[in-house]
């Protein structure tokens, strides 16, 4: 990829409520930006740590990912249009190739040699898990923290990737939201939990060389409500949380007759305080099954999280763990807390 290099181009938006720090460190991590069955030669705008980015794919197929303004007058390429393997700006027709090169000036048709000054801020694509991934200053794919979401290839297992859900909430309390466990029967009740089954047993939580390992198991049922009774008497559910900091979790449920759920929660910090969140899974069990019912529960579980994480204060996560009162099954969470801080992300924020 011959661009050129991104930072020494811009630096954080002066819109951005990120603290200055935090959006240096954010920048060099990875993120999911689209689904992968959304992008079209149609360019569309899209938004990471409140860099505004356009993507788009070429006639060929090939998908690309650059920032969302023309250098010659700063108009949004998501106002132009695909050409074959170009991109062309709405305002004076200008033409990007895959690149992000300049390759032709229409008012100066006779031009031989175009300035690397009419050149595109690209950044890297990488498509894993039926979603775009990238980085706004990290060029190197092979020293990302992706999650591992192992069965999304595997023949045995079905690949479902619901559609993504937009949360006016920050990435990092939306993360702690997924992995916390004493919340089911307050928050989910209205979808698999039992408002009366409230105590959390004790869990082990260890770091590990990706982020943090989580084993719990109880006796909640993860079946939606209406088939309950699927279940075995006295079964107990193994769920397993794999955080990849700073704002990805998979989460495997172990289901009766070694049936396996795979959730990836997968966290695009679109700014400060707004999320876009992908939530690839896999089961290998009900493979035929109505797809739109697995959207639906889906949509309804994060739904019910979404309403706790946009009312929190403060907005972001208190990384500084004597800010909010713990219980012992937050273990998790201020585990969380304590990676996060140690990356050199904030500590204090303002309510």
């Amino acid at each position: 990829m011959n661009a050129i290099p991104v930072t020494n181009l811009f630096n954080k938006p002066c819109y951005s409520q990120f603290d200055d720090q935090d959006w240096d460190i954010l920048v060099h991590h990875w993120y999911p930006v689209a689904r992968i069955q959304d992008v079209s030669i149609q360019p569309q705008q899209v938004m990471l740590l409140d860099v505004k980015l356009a993507l788009y794919k070429t006639e060929s197929g090939t998908i690309h990912l650059v920032r969302d303004i023309c250098p010659h007058r700063g108009v949004p390429l998501t106002k132009g249009w695909v050409s074959g393997e170009n991109i062309v700006c709405p305002y004076h027709g200008l033409h990007y190739n895959g690149e992000g090169k300049c390759v032709k000036i229409p008012a100066q048709p006779e031009l031989t040699k175009i300035s690397d000054r009419f050149s595109l801020t690209k950044f890297p694509v990488v498509e894993k898990y039926g979603l775009i991934w990238t980085s706004i200053f990290s060029r190197d794919p092979s020293k990302a923290n992706f999650p591992v979401l192992d069965t999304w290839d595997m023949s045995d297992h079905q690949a479902i990737l619901p559609p993504f859900v937009d949360i006016g909430g920050s990435s990092g309390r939306q993360l702690e939201g997924f992995i916390d466990v004493a919340h089911f029967a307050w928050v989910h009740h209205g979808s698999f939990a039992d408002p009366d089954n409230q105590i959390v047993p004790k869990y082990t939580t260890e770091r590990t060389d990706y982020g943090l390992h989580t084993e719990y198991v109880s006796n909640v049922s993860n079946y939606p409500h209406g088939i309950q009774d699927l279940a075995p008497e006295g079964f107990l559910w193994k769920r397993v949380f794999d955080v990849y900091p700073p704002f990805s979790a998979v989460l495997t449920v172990h289901f009766p007759e070694q049936g396996l759920l795979k959730i990836l929660n997968a966290c695009c910090p679109v700014s400060h305080n707004k999320t876009r969140l992908f939530v690839p899974l896999t089961r290998n069990f009900d493979t035929t099954g109505d797809l739109q019912a697995v959207y639906d529960f889906n949509a309804q579980i994060f739904a019910e999280d979404q309403d706790m994480v946009e009312s929190q204060k403060p907005e972001e996560l208190p990384l500084d763990i004597s800010m909010e009162a713990h219980f012992e099954a937050d273990r998790s969470s201020t585990t969380y807390r304590r990676i996060l801080a140690e990356c050199g992300l904030s500590k204090r924020y303002v309510v």
